[in-house]
């Protein structure tokens, strides 16, 4: 039994990793996954029994794993993000949250005969998106740059003040259970606020005077989280959903706090959590209660698919510069996701145990609505998208990876040509200049799990590794390679790989496509920047070819990019034998020596232009 205990707890921590990568390769969401795993490990064949497994701690452990992701859901609501929103989101996410739940509610009390209370719940608990199920589908469909934003933004905001609404629910219906709802209600949401601000606070004064250490901050975090929750159920029943939910809130919204130091306890600490959670929550659906439900479950789908989203999304939408194409495809985009699984598994334990009629089925209808969403939205998207004729066509936009002088000046030449260019980098010097010159930024880790939630990747095809870190770069090439493709990531060499040795140098499983030749360092690049070089564009002819130009200008010119007539970069690489053509444009960097003569040479060609001009 002993030997059998550890074997299953083994399997679920690799069936776990497993899929989570999944989820990555095939940029789909892991939830999708993860359910499906514990469905196959639960029921169908049986080799996980939670129940069995667990015991008593069963509870505790859903609990206190559902605390840790709305926490961390709560985190990524600021306030001030809300109202600098378009009016579509706030539209979306304030009064369009309130019908799509009223509407999923009265369709589930007249279909399957829930109360108005269980109703209202399971309402609330399925208008929350969230970012981790939207960001993979945005990559796939591509919409335009107006609806991939709205989604976005209302997926980042919608996952926190979703999970407030449920959970408020959730605490008014306990009170009435407990019949004696208007104290009780007020007592939950005065010790949950209460407690969740003190959390807040007591957690931001050793992170703001850095008094503890940085291996502590997420061991610290997870702690403070798990005490808040316990405490506040302890003191008054079921208030601690509230406290950890407001907790976050508030600490994502003080001012000079190192935010993204608890930001990082989710991608350290809760990934592996949320992969154990969700692989147990699905182990324990049970089909016999869905297929009981009958036709009115398949009805109350559609009505959520069909009905429910396109009516808050028109809504939404009235009097917006939106067309009816991307109204309809709005209206059509809203997959479920984490928190949704998360709380209906809790909530279901709950009231189950208070005596509410039918309130275990809150999980295997919940589950339905998730795996229905992710997998009919993440196979039509695109098409759909396609259809009504708001996708993007083939993304041709860069993101860079470092803000460095070298990397502002490639991303302002080749903006000035009309390419979608992105900055990113974790020094705040560089994104600092690079907003001063107009250019988008993410100021955060390209290989984070942040930057898989926000990261707006829309419109962008290719990868420029050009950080002063070598391992950095290898590290974002590789995590890129499967969003990009191999022949879409470039890294520029840099003067410490030029200098490494056997033993220090980066392995050749780890490398991509070198910049722009042999011995082009980010340093000689740096160093002719600082000396007055500038990157010119030059267009060649049929008498005035590359070879013309080359010999033209002695090989001074470093030759970067080339841009066809049609409007296609092509990107100048170690040991690629690119052959630009007649009516290309060559970008290069030219010396000062150089630029001198350009503009020579463009007087004569100035003076001759004026003096023909009509007078």
């Amino acid at each position: 039994m002993f030997d059998h205990t550890l074997i299953v707890l083994a399997s679920i921590s690799l069936i776990g990793v497993a899929c989570q990568w999944l989820a990555w390769w095939l940029k789909l969401p892991a939830i999708l996954f993860l359910l499906l795993a514990g469905i196959v490990a639960g029921p169908v064949t049986g080799f996980l029994r939670p129940d069995a497994l667990f015991g008593d701690l069963l509870f505790p452990i859903i609990s206190l794993g559902v605390a840790v992701v709305l926490f961390e859901g709560s985190l990524t609501l600021k306030l001030h993000e809300i109202t600098g929103l378009g009016g579509v989101v706030r539209n979306l996410v304030s009064f369009g949250m309130l019908l799509n739940g009223a509407i999923i509610a009265v369709a589930t009390h007249w279909l399957l005969a829930f109360s108005w209370q269980l109703a209202a719940l399971f309402g609330a608990m399925v208008v929350v998106t969230g970012p981790t199920v939207i960001m993979p589908l945005l990559r796939t469909m591509r919409p335009t740059a107006n609806i991939a934003s709205i989604l976005r933004w209302e997926g980042i905001i919608i996952d926190p003040l979703g999970t407030l609404l449920a959970v408020v629910v959730f605490e008014f219906i306990v009170s009435d259970q407990q019949h004696n709802t208007l104290l009780t209600f007020a007592g939950n949401l005065l010790t949950g606020g209460g407690l969740g601000v003190a959390g807040a606070y007591l957690l931001a004064l050793p992170l703001r005077r850095h008094l503890m250490p940085g291996y502590l901050i997420n061991i610290a975090t997870l702690a403070m989280v798990l005490g808040n929750y316990t405490l506040a159920n302890h003191l008054e029943h079921e208030s601690g959903l509230l406290a950890v939910t407001l907790m976050g809130i508030v600490l994502a919204n003080m001012k000079e706090l190192p935010i993204q130091e608890v930001v990082d306890f989710k991608e350290s600490l809760s990934t592996m959590i949320l992969s154990l959670l969700f692989i147990v929550l699905a182990a324990r659906v049970e089909f016999s209660q869905l297929a009981a439900l009958g036709v009115g479950a398949v009805v109350l789908l559609a009505v959520i698919l069909f009905v429910a989203r396109p009516a808050t999304g028109f809504a939404a939408t009235l009097g917006s510069k939106l067309n009816w194409r991307e109204r309809a495809l709005l209206g059509w985009v809203a997959p479920r996701g984490i928190v949704a699984a998360a709380v209906a598994a809790l909530f279901s334990l709950r009231l189950s145990a208070l005596g509410l009629p039918r309130a275990e089925l809150l999980v295997p209808l919940t589950f339905a609505v998730i795996i229905a969403s992710v997998v009919l939205q993440s196979a039509s998207a695109r098409l759909v998208a396609n259809l009504l004729r708001v996708s993007e066509p083939e993304p041709r936009g860069l993101l860079i990876v470092g803000a460095n002088a070298v990397a502002r000046a490639i991303a302002r030449t080749l903006t000035d040509k009309g390419f979608r260019v992105l900055l990113a980098d974790t020094n705040w010097d560089d994104i600092s200049q690079a907003r001063m010159d107009g250019l988008p930024t993410y100021f955060g880790n390209v290989v984070s799990e942040h930057a898989d939630r926000h990261l707006d990747l829309v419109g962008i095809g290719r990868l420029l590794a050009m950080s002063r870190r070598p391992a950095f770069n290898a590290l974002a090439c590789l995590r890129y390679r499967s969003e990009f493709g191999a022949g879409h990531v470039y890294s520029l060499l840099t003067p410490e790989e030029k200098r490494a040795t056997e033993k220090s140098a980066i392995g050749g499983q780890y490398s991509s496509i070198r910049l722009f030749g042999e011995d082009i360092t980010l340093a000689k690049l740096a160093s002719l920047l600082s000396q007055g070089a500038e990157l010119r564009a030059t267009h060649l002819t049929e008498s005035f070819d590359f070879a013309a130009y080359r010999e033209k200008y002695q090989n001074r010119v470093i030759p970067l990019f080339a841009l066809t007539p049609k409007g296609y970069l092509r990107v100048f690489t170690l040991g690629a034998d690119l052959k630009p053509q007649p009516e290309w444009n060559i970008i290069g960097l030219a010396p000062v020596e150089v630029i001198e003569q350009m503009r020579s040479e463009a007087e004569p060609a100035k003076a001759e232009n004026t003096a023909a001009a009509p007078s």
